[in-house]
């Protein structure tokens, strides 16, 4: 373990910004981790996992500790389940393609999704109708304060959409060092229904889908509609589809009659924020070095040389012009430093 100074952070984060780190430190070992806890307060840390769901728009001050922690270990089987502990810094599709090829079910509906396994629950991922906390046991963490491990159980974990007790009120708290997930090894249940996945299921002539079927239909429909970090710097859905009252949404069909909707209640309703961004006329809009994707309005890009300001500036000019025309107020999705 050894402190480098001035180090480039533009490999480390998906969006490709190149800030520098003033003092910079790869952790391989949960016992580095403590080593580092104890010598540096947490005002003088700056954690980064796969840096897939961040922005950053300056230089880092504080020491970017980088957390490499790897491994995948069975804690519990029988003949239906498996319960695997995986390490953070395990890189998350890999973990899915872990899984898929022993057959086991649950996560294949979140395949391609990007960054490491110690941020899934803070962000209690989510796509095609299925989230993290849908799988989730536990999680271990370290207390930054006081270097002890807790483990957080499902309930603990305060999951809602794309959020969870990391992102609030133990926000900068604990750092994740491991997930244990519980997955079905027959019986799989299966979520076919959300997005496009029956349509490519059919294309595919797949009446009967397996998880493995299952991963490539998505994988294939986020291929198409999500650029590659390593082609185009982005961080994924730059922002949270809103949820409205029922009686707003009503409003807005009567204004946008091909406004699209999922009712998540009987009294609200969520809207795509793609729909809205490209319905606002930001679509594919590039601004020098940095823009909106072309095929999925959710997705800022980096076309190689933007800073993180350019693009933070850009999504606070989406946020105003689309409550100007809606009246809705959108939340950004990825963190913002």
């Amino acid at each position: 373990m050894q402190i480098e100074t001035n180090i480039s952070l533009k490999p480390y984060n998906t969006f490709g910004i190149d800030v520098k780190a003033k003092k910079y430190v790869s952790i391989n070992e949960v016992a580095e981790l403590v080593s580092i806890l104890k010598e540096y307060s947490s005002d003088d840390l700056f954690i980064l996992s796969g840096g897939s769901n961040m922005l950053l728009t300056t230089d880092i001050s504080s020491l970017v500790v980088h957390l490499n922690l790897n491994g995948i270990e069975t804690v519990y089987e029988d003949d239906h389940i498996i319960r695997l502990k995986i390490a953070a810094g395990e890189n998350w599709h890999k973990v899915v393609n872990y899984c898929l090829e022993r057959d086991y079910g649950g996560i294949e509906n979140l395949s391609l999704i990007p960054g490491n396994t110690g941020s899934t629950p803070i962000q209690n991922i989510g796509a095609y109708g299925v989230e993290i906390k849908d799988v989730l046991v536990s999680c271990d963490a370290i207390n930054i304060s006081n270097q002890q491990i807790r483990t957080f159980h499902l309930s603990e974990c305060k999951f809602g959409y794309r959020d969870s007790v990391f992102k609030n009120e133990l926000k900068g708290q604990y750092i994740i060092t491991s997930v244990t997930l519980e997955l079905t090894k027959k019986g799989h249940f299966l979520k076919t229904e959300y997005g496009a996945i029956n349509t490519e299921l059919q294309k595919r002539d797949v009446t009967n889908p397996t998880i493995q079927d299952i991963s490539e239909a998505v994988v294939k429909i986020r291929s198409e509609k999500l650029p590659d970090p390593k082609e185009i710097g982005n961080s994924g859905s730059f922002f949270k589809n809103p949820i409205v009252s029922l009686e707003k949404y009503k409003t807005l069909k009567n204004n946008f009659e091909d406004i699209p909707s999922y009712q998540v209640s009987d009294s609200e309703v969520k809207i795509p924020a793609g729909w809205l961004i490209e319905k606002s006329g930001f679509k594919g809009k590039r601004f020098g070095e940095y823009g909106v994707h072309k095929n999925q309005a959710l997705v800022l890009v980096n076309y190689g040389n933007a800073s993180g300001n350019e693009i933070y500036q850009l999504s606070e000019l989406i946020k105003l012009t689309i409550d100007r025309i809606f009246g809705i107020q959108i939340e950004t999705e990825v963190n913002i430093f």
